[in-house]
């Protein structure tokens, strides 16, 4: 192989490489939105939801997700968990995920910092990565399915 053509695999490879590394960046700015949460079942103890994420995706890559399991947090509080179905995000596009979200207590505090997190497990071609969201909801979205005393 002459010197031209290692040159051209070498720099092929680091492109390769940065694009990669980029796409990774990328995957990890995933950002979530909630779209819309309906109650579907109240008692004493907890309160069920049907919950819809928005997720949107700014990278090139073709991503699945399988189930993922999240949490609402109040000032550190776990106060509840759900459970997402799987799917898919395409390239730079969106996708809008249904599940189901139990609370189990109620905050006591009048503005309470709402935080919703969880890992998505993502595949693609040769490889699988977890990938941390986290969301703060507006006071608005978090009131609609978080009541407050």
């Amino acid at each position: 192989m002459s010197l031209t053509k290692k040159t051209a695999v070498f720099l092929l490879i680091i492109a390769i490489g940065i694009f990669v590394y980029l796409q990774y960046v990328l995957v990890s700015q995933i950002s979530a939105e909630i779209t819309q949460s309906v109650l579907i079942e109240e008692n004493e103890k907890e309160e069920k939801y049907n919950l819809e994420i928005k997720f949107q995706n700014p990278s090139f890559l073709f991503l699945t997700a399988g189930p993922t399991e999240f949490f609402v947090i109040i000032d550190d509080n776990i106060i509840g968990k759900g459970k997402l179905d799987s799917f898919i995000l395409p390239s730079l596009g969106s996708s809008y995920v249904k599940g189901i979200f139990i609370i189990n207590s109620n905050s006591d505090s009048e503005f309470p910092v709402v935080k919703i997190s969880g890992v998505i497990n993502y595949d693609f071609f040769f490889a699988s990565i977890d990938v941390p969201f986290v969301y703060y909801p507006t006071q608005e979205q978090a009131r609609k399915f978080i009541h407050q005393s």
